[in-house]
């Protein structure tokens, strides 16, 4: 497994932001005092001229196309939960209600991985001073509430990367006191949340004669969502449990089909 951290996207906010800071948003903008979560080409609701692409969000799109990931979490603070695709909605951006993606069950799984991991996520208890909470300590994004320009939804949409939201923690910018015990309750998700990038179907599409064909279309029948092969011909396919067909189809090639279980 390939692993890349990005220690932040915003690192004006960072610098604004104070520690200890339990519920502010001082450090969400950045100098332009732009929310970059909110900053991505959106597929349900087109960027409006008044919200202009930043800088990072252009540098981080760029990157994440550039590589072949394919599961990436999204680490926030504010709440303890983990947060699944559709962030947005695609009638109504202000609404409170499950918007399910096509790979729903997959992101349910990835998610149960990381909550169930961790020593109390799971349990889907409120912060002190809210209430509710959330079963399993997961979330659809929209159904907690929506985000238009979101860097979850444009991974799905724009890339091959399933990528979920880990709230980490009911305390926005916590004490560096607390941080060894906040490594100590998240590591074990984080390694069982990589441990989910084996959780599928990945192989290689190559032509008659052995040789890889790259940027060939990889479908799922029933699962309107496509991954892509790499420059190997390398392809990976995160699936929840069950049986599948797959399809494999090339500009120059007649598709192949096979199905796994």
């Amino acid at each position: 497994v390939r692993i890349h951290l990005m220690p932040t996207m915003n690192p004006d906010g960072y610098a604004r932001a104070h520690e200890g800071d339990k519920q502010s948003v001082v450090g969400r903008y950045n100098a332009h005092h732009i929310d970059l979560n909110r900053n991505f080409p959106d597929h349900f609701h087109p960027r409006q001229s008044k919200h202009p692409v930043q800088k990072e969000t252009l540098i981080v799109g760029d990157w994440i196309r550039s590589l072949p990931f394919v599961l990436s979490a999204n680490l926030h603070n504010g709440d303890l939960l983990a947060n699944y695709p559709y962030d947005d909605h695609k009638a109504n951006s202000h609404a409170h209600y499950k918007e399910k993606c096509p790979d729903d069950a997959t992101f349910i799984q990835v998610s149960k991985a990381y909550s169930f991991a961790h020593p109390t996520m799971h349990l889907g208890l409120p912060c002190p001073g809210e209430s509710g909470g959330f079963k399993d300590g997961i979330t659809n994004g929209a159904a907690w509430y929506s985000v238009a320009g979101g860097m979850q939804d444009y991974n799905y949409f724009h890339t091959d990367c399933f990528e979920i939201t880990i709230e980490m923690g009911c305390t926005k910018f916590p004490l560096a006191s607390k941080l060894h015990q906040h490594w100590v309750n998240h590591r074990p998700a984080l390694l069982a949340l990589i441990e989910q990038v084996h959780v599928g179907v990945k192989g290689f599409v190559s032509d008659i004669d052995g040789e890889p064909v790259p940027d060939a279309t990889i479908s799922v029948v029933g699962i309107d969502h496509d991954v892509h092969s790499h420059t190997a011909g390398d392809y990976y396919r995160l699936l929840s449990p069950g049986s599948y067909e797959l399809i494999a189809a090339a500009p120059g090639y007649g598709p192949a089909s096979t199905k796994v279980s």
